[in-house]
């Protein structure tokens, strides 16, 4: 029921700055928190940043002072603002959304976007 669109994703060299977003669509549904997950070939998935239904915001260390995650609850819309890029940021990234259907409350369904490509050049 819940569609996740990724973009913003692209090349940008060491120090240079990207704003992917992701924007989820569908019916009966309210979001509770997103995550930023990034996928570098070999490497396990992380979570990079959350943010929860009440704004609080998460960071891993890797990241921490470089991407600041955002969200617009009027767009449906998350953003991962990242500054400082290098090239250890380079993989693709995902947004997972957490959310409640309107009809079943008590139960919690995370859905995945398609994923954006970053790369980081030196």
């Amino acid at each position: 029921q819940v569609q996740l669109v990724e973009s913003g994703g692209g090349l940008v060299q060491a120090g240079g700055s990207l704003r992917p977003s992701c924007v989820a669509s569908g019916s009966s549904f309210r979001i509770n928190a997103i995550g930023w997950y990034r996928e570098a070939p070999g490497k396990q998935r992380e979570l990079v940043a959350s943010i929860n239904s009440g704004g609080t915001t998460t960071y891993a260390d890797s990241v921490k002072g470089r991407f600041t995650i955002s969200r617009d609850n009027a767009k449906n819309t998350v953003y991962l603002q990242m500054n400082s890029l290098k090239p250890e940021d380079t993989a693709v990234y995902y947004c997972n959304v957490e959310v409640a259907f309107t009809y079943i409350t008590s139960q919690l369904t995370h859905y995945w976007g398609q994923g954006t490509q970053v790369a980081v050049s030196s």
